[in-house]
């Protein structure tokens, strides 16, 4: 399609068909729970277990082809399953690393152990890798609908906990909160949210919604309500300007989407470091100029 400075006509274009429609309805639901989600993430510094989970779905994906089922099926499994495994072996979400990548490499063996079985071609498995939002179907957008409510749901029961424990554990724990249901219950949350994530971005590119928008927001703005709400706005402006663009250039969705995650992360660090760059030398300027009044009068 040729791009054309009427936005509205364009958008009208483009939703006339209804995998664009798809895509953008599924696209919204995952950004605003990845965003909500990876602003906990980011607090409870488990990048990590998100690289991690995102591979481990791999392997549900794989294991899902191998036996004839839906991939998203096989994701939340083995997500699911990771994230437990992960949250009872360790139990603080700062020092869980070991943990993680333990049940990281079991997984892993797990998945090429159902690619070297499996002897059709893969397609649905290896697309999970890079994401294929504009295939989504209606049924895969309400599918993602009924999981983002229940992650919401349960979310907004343990919030006020999650978020004590994320920002202080140890305060936290010495005032009795249990540490280890607050913990298993978000890695399930985690779990869920990257399932349907990485049919947008894909395994290998989570870290564009589940952490970059997150990470930006926290460098924005220190309080949670409002760091929460411009993690999601990020994520909500990366998916859907990926998708625009993506109407007209013949790339993967997904790339636009990493891209513009990407530099607006790159704009907010590299603005705040120009800032602190800035600021002692505009004092240094400032202190001479004020001490030279009294001494000229």
């Amino acid at each position: 399609m040729t791009f054309s400075w009427n936005l509205v006509t364009d958008l009208r274009d483009m939703w006339q068909y209804a995998f664009m429609r798809n895509a953008f309805e599924a696209g919204t639901i995952v950004a605003i729970v990845a965003g909500i989600i990876g602003y906990i993430v980011v607090l409870r510094r488990s990048a990590f277990a998100t690289h991690a989970l995102g591979h481990v779905g791999f392997s549900g994906a794989a294991g899902a082809v191998l036996f004839g089922v839906n991939p998203v099926y096989g994701l939340l499994l083995f997500t699911i399953g990771g994230g437990t495994g992960m949250a009872l072996l360790g139990r603080r979400a700062s020092t869980r690393d070991i943990e993680i990548g333990t049940v990281l490499a079991f997984m892993l063996g797990l998945g090429l152990v159902f690619l070297s079985l499996y002897t059709g071609y893969a397609t649905e498995a290896y697309s999970i890798l890079f994401g294929e939002i504009l295939g989504i179907s209606s049924a895969g957008v309400l599918l993602t609908l009924e999981a983002g409510l229940i992650v919401f749901a349960v979310l907004a029961i343990i919030y006020r906990p999650l978020l004590f424990s994320s920002l202080d554990e140890d305060v936290a724990e010495a005032k009795g909160l249990p540490m280890m249901a607050l913990g298993l219950a978000f890695m399930i949350l985690l779990a869920v949210t990257i399932s349907f994530a990485v049919q947008v971005v894909g395994v290998l590119l989570i870290f564009a919604l589940m952490v970059t928008p997150a990470a930006t927001a926290v460098r924005l703005t220190k309080r949670p309500l409002y760091a929460a709400i411009v993690s999601v706005v990020i994520s909500l402006f990366a998916v859907w300007v990926g998708l625009f663009i993506s109407w007209y250039e013949p790339y993967p969705v997904s790339f636009f989407i990493v891209s513009i995650a990407f530099a607006l992360y790159v704009l907010v660090r590299g603005g705040a470091a120009l800032s602190a760059w800035l600021s002692p030398r505009a004092r240094a300027v400032a202190v001479p100029d004020s001490q030279a009044g009294p001494e000229s009068a």
